[in-house]
Order: structure tokens, then sequence, then C-alpha cells
């Protein structure tokens, strides 16, 4: 306790606990962060997204609880209306909740969907050559193939 604390109680006329009675609370997050393993870190971020939103929900109900118990009781119009925003607000806490459901049932079914074609593929040869490969006409004979070649380095025979 600060001395602070000590002095506004000793004004208010409250006892202050002994110190064996005194709790020291340490900074703990709400929602631990436990990691599995044997997991992927996708399953370990979701289930710790995951148990974030239900926390931050079920923190948002008990807020809103509360602001209705004012706004009833002072029936002042601005009470009501954080009220309103923090509905407001938790309702969009379940979305991303559910939100959070449909990304990870995306990031499982990717791999199962990849499509196998390839789209960039690089071809190494003359315009010729990729003609008779598209129109699948390959020479057969190694004479064809020998003609061929030198068609393409340029060294063709004059014609006659």
């Amino acid at each position: 306790m600060t001395k602070m604390d000590e002095k506004v109680n000793e004004i208010l006329g409250l006892n202050s606990l002994p110190e064996e009675q005194k709790e020291t609370k340490e900074f703990s997050p709400p929602v631990k962060r436990e990691e599995d393993d044997k997991k992927a870190d996708v399953d370990n971020d979701y289930k710790y997204s995951r148990d974030n939103y239900y926390n931050l929900v079920e923190k948002g109900q008990e807020a809103i609880q509360g602001i209705l118990d004012i706004a009833k009781e002072g029936q002042h119009p601005r009470a009501y209306e954080v009220a309103g925003q923090l509905i407001g607000q938790v309702a969009q806490t379940v979305d991303k909740l559910q939100d959070l459901q449909k990304k990870l049932k995306d990031l499982k079914e990717l791999p199962k969907t990849a499509n196998a074609n390839i789209k960039n593929a690089l071809f190494v040869g003359s315009t010729a050559e990729l003609q008779k490969m598209l129109n699948k006409k390959t020479p057969e004979t190694k004479a064809e193939k020998i003609k061929e070649n030198e068609i393409i380095d340029g060294k063709s025979e004059p014609s006659e």
C-alpha cells in the first residue's frame, strides 16, 4: 500500500489490514499462453486467440451488467449511451470470434484445394521448336533432328 492509500484510508476512517493479510498481486495476463509443441503454430495461435475472445466477451458482459445497473439507478442518458456502445463492442467481439473460426477453416483447407496446374513455365528454345511442341510434331528420325538443328543454328543449305 502506498502512503497516499494509507492517508486516504486514515481520512475516511478505514482500518488498514495487517501486513500478513495484505495481498500482493502481480500482473498476470487474463489468459495464459500455453503452447503445445505437438501442434502447429496456427493451432496454438487459434487456441490463444479464441481464449482471449472468450475472456473479452465475459468481461464485456460483466461491464454491461454494471453500466445497466448504473443507468437504471441514475436514469441519466449518458449512462444508457455508454451501455449501448458497450453492447455494440461486445457484439463486434463475438463477430470476430466467428471470423476466427472461418479463417482457421480456410487455412486448413488451403493445402487440400491448392491448384496443381503450372502457371508460369519457362520454355528455352526457338519459336519453331515451340510451335512443333505445341502441335505435337516432333522429328521422328535422326536425319530430321540434324536437319532441324542446322536450320535453327542458321547453317541451312542453300536452296537450289
